[in-house]
């Protein structure tokens, strides 16, 4: 797939805001932060890439959204109205789209990592669940919770019953996994790498752009070729951005008051 690059515009990459946790004051805090960015990267933005996890949990019923979230959906339309392309990737946490983003905001929502062609760079894009090696327990419930009839029972449920159990096993698995900080595995195990240089086996690209793993990376996978992992916005607050000729990692500044204290983030990107 072709994006349009012109020479006074760049690509943001983001993921992982997980909004919802881990309180709804600490998430509105969050999101407000999230809208200052897009309205500051809104002014030389051709496209915004949001490559999975934008709530901690999302599932769409045929006449019923979650509640919440009404000032970074109503940012989302407002970008593509003004003719800014976003795309979104689902993720592990907000899988259950049905074409309200499609439908309400003009925005595309792929269910797969996807290729795309910009300013002659090719770039692999996805949120990254489920990919490389091991996590087997994982990549078997993730064919259970996008089985269509699993959908169907689900949806069965009246929303005030399906989206307030969702929510209360999301919030007693984050409660025991904390929000803590991922550490770097080492290149040889980060599966996400891994996953890269087998693909590389198969086909050249530029740049592999994943979400997921929450860890801001960059890695070399190939000859010419990098893994960018975007981090998450609970911790870290990094995006990536392409101006045509590199992809940088990058910190937003206007988040770091809710940075944890002692977290070095130059560290990373």
């Amino acid at each position: 797939m072709q994006i349009e690059l012109p020479s006074n515009k760049k690509i943001y990459f983001a993921s992982d805001f997980h909004l919802g946790v881990p309180s709804k004051e600490k998430s509105r805090e969050r999101e407000r932060v999230i809208l200052q960015w897009l309205n500051e990267v809104e002014q030389d933005a051709a496209h915004i890439f949001l490559v999975g996890d934008l709530f901690d949990f999302w599932f769409e019923y045929k006449q019923v959204v979650p509640k919440g979230y009404v000032r970074l959906l109503g940012k989302l339309a407002d970008l593509t109205d003004k003719g800014i392309g976003i795309s979104v990737f689902i993720g592990n946490h907000d899988m259950w789209m049905n074409g309200y983003f499609e439908d309400e905001l003009n925005i595309p929502v792929y269910y797969e990592p996807q290729t795309f062609d910009i300013k002659g760079k090719k770039f692999y894009i996805g949120h990254g669940d489920g990919l490389g090696p091991g996590d087997h327990g994982y990549k078997f419930l993730k064919k259970v919770f996008r089985n269509p009839f699993c959908r169907w029972a689900f949806s069965a449920l009246h929303p005030a019953w399906g989206i307030g159990l969702a929510n209360y096993f999301s919030r007693k698995s984050r409660a025991k996994t904390g929000l803590e900080l991922e550490h770097f595995l080492g290149e040889e195990n980060e599966w996400l790498a891994i996953y890269s240089k087998e693909v590389l086996q198969k086909e050249h690209f530029d740049y592999f752009i994943f979400g997921h793993r929450h860890l801001p990376l960059d890695l070399k996978v190939g000859d010419n070729s990098r893994y960018i992992n975007l981090g998450e916005w609970m911790n870290y607050f990094t995006y990536a951005e392409f101006d045509g000729n590199d992809v940088k990692l990058k910190y937003y500044t206007g988040a770091a008051h809710l940075r944890p204290p002692g977290l070095n983030i130059e560290n990373f990107v």
